[in-house]
């Protein structure tokens, strides 16, 4: 037996020795409450109309924000797909996470311990509907064998970019869709609206709960392929919009089409729990996944046509955009409603990020977390404890790596190494957009954020690839793609 087969095993037993102890990180008697957790793939910061946007139309996600929590300063757990779903999934930041990088089949290692696993032992049924990210079949990482009872979607980021896939995959099993080749924009049946049913299915079948529904959806990420009766596609189809486009001259429009979609789901969601009476003791979470991306931009919309990182009210622009650790690959919106226990139209600038997820369901499940993790729960932020005189920990740093880059926040002290070149150091109370690097004024600041980093990270070590040929079958959109489609 090598060195990685005997941590594994030994790993692996003392996760089963945990799950096994279960217990409850408060020792209170209380209700468990159901969790939705929707986790919206590359919406922006500023893609909301509740945040002033002029043209996207999210009425829903700003009923929730009226009703409930928003975070001005929750953020990504990392700039891309799969690693940010890692740290939300794990408790566990980018210096220790088992995928850091965004290939399709990097994977979950199989003594890992996701949150569906943690509320499982709660009593939990647990389901997810959309794109994992974190193992695609034939690996380690496939969410069956990490907690959840069914998961129905995409495995792997590559074969998401469709919503006109050949098939879905349910616990490892193709589900054919009728009339679909994998094509960017034409098919019979849009795998999306599959999706949001079986997930509102799921919430009928465990009304009794608890349950935890997880929800990370794909639009408007991908490609911008809609049925011709989508509703929002309707809305928004006629629009005269001066936007680049990579292949179709409609895209900003099905952009947007896409938005609203996700929006109207999310109320339908919200009307089901109303409709079967379980609202009150249902905690709603809506986020995005990682930074906004500069889609469309032109000469007239630098910073894309929707731009997601700029503020509609003020002009300020987060730097930067998905793919990198500066403030516009890692601000996302971030709404939590729970009636009577999270205070309606409350506004938190509580610092934190995805590996804070685990630990926040888990204190609100009543049941302890695995050693090791990086999070520290925001539940106290959520309940209004403080007033109580319990105190919301901090975090002493929060750390980020990804393809050579590095970056670490204490408190508004925000550090950022580049691929190549030294540390940079930002003052994010007076300079959220990042434009003044003030290392050189402040050595000892960047020194001490440094051993930080050198602190938080760990060698790399992803799952296994256990069938290569599979996991490479769903990392194929289509066996003959059109070249018109190839997405540049």
């Amino acid at each position: 037996m090598n060195r990685r087969s005997f941590l594994k095993l030994t790993a692996g037993a003392g996760a089963s020795l945990w799950l096994a102890k279960g217990g409850s990180a408060s020792g209170a008697i209380h209700k468990k409450p159901n969790i939705i957790l929707v986790v919206i793939d590359e919406l922006g910061y500023y893609e909301l109309s509740c945040m002033g946007h002029p043209l996207l139309e999210t009425p829903n996600i700003d009923r929730i924000a009226k009703e409930g929590m928003r975070f001005t300063q929750m953020l990504a757990g990392g700039p891309v797909c799969a690693p940010t779903r890692c740290t939300l999934m794990t408790g566990k930041h980018l210096g220790h996470a088992s995928v850091r990088t965004n290939p399709g089949h990097e994977a979950l290692r199989a003594e890992d311990i996701t949150v569906a696993q943690v509320l499982k032992k709660a009593g939990y049924a647990t389901g997810g509907f959309g794109k994992w990210g974190c193992g695609g079949r034939g690996t380690t990482g496939v969410p069956e064998k990490h907690g959840f009872d069914v998961f129905f979607g995409y495995y792997d980021q590559v074969h998401a970019h469709t919503f006109f896939p050949a098939y879905l995959i349910r616990n490892s099993q193709e589900v054919p869709l009728k009339g679909n080749t994998g094509a960017l924009y034409e098919g019979e049946t849009f795998s999306h609206h599959l999706i949001s049913d079986e997930a509102l299915k799921f919430i009928r079948d465990n009304k009794d709960g608890p349950f935890f529904c997880y929800c990370p959806w794909t639009p408007p990420h991908g490609a911008w392929g809609l049925p011709e009766d989508e509703p929002a596609w309707q809305k928004y189809k006629s629009k005269k919009w001066d936007a680049s486009y990579q292949i179709k001259q409609d895209e900003a429009q099905r952009y947007a089409a896409m938005v609203n979609m996700d929006d109207r789901e999310i109320g339908q969601i919200l009307d089901l729990l109303k409709e079967l009476k379980i609202d009150d003791n249902t905690m709603v979470i809506v986020s995005g996944d990682n930074g906004g991306n500069s889609y469309f931009k032109n000469d007239t919309h630098p910073h894309g046509f929707f731009a997601p990182n700029v503020d509609p009210k003020t002009g300020k622009v987060f730097r930067g955009q998905k793919g990198l650790l500066y403030e516009g690959g890692l601000r996302i919106p971030f709404i939590v409603r729970w009636p009577g226990k999270v205070k309606a139209g409350s506004v938190s600038d509580h610092l934190g990020y995805f590996p804070d997820m685990m630990p926040t369901l888990a204190e609100a499940a009543g049941v302890d977390c695995p050693q090791g993790i990086d999070g520290i729960s925001i539940l106290a932020t959520l309940t209004g404890q403080k007033a109580a005189g319990h105190e919301q920990k901090d975090h002493e740093y929060l750390y980020w790596e990804y393809m050579g880059q590095t970056a670490v926040r204490c408190g508004n002290w925000k550090t950022y190494k580049p691929r190549k070149g030294p540390w940079e150091l930002y003052d994010l109370g007076r300079d959220v957009e990042e434009k003044e690097n003030v290392a050189a004024q402040n050595p000892a600041t960047v020194d001490k954020m440094a051993k930080y980093a050198a602190e938080a990270h760990q060698p790399h070590v992803p799952g296994d690839v256990l069938d290569m040929e599979l996991c490479m079958k769903d990392h194929q959109r289509a066996k003959n793609p059109k070249p018109s489609e190839q997405r540049r």
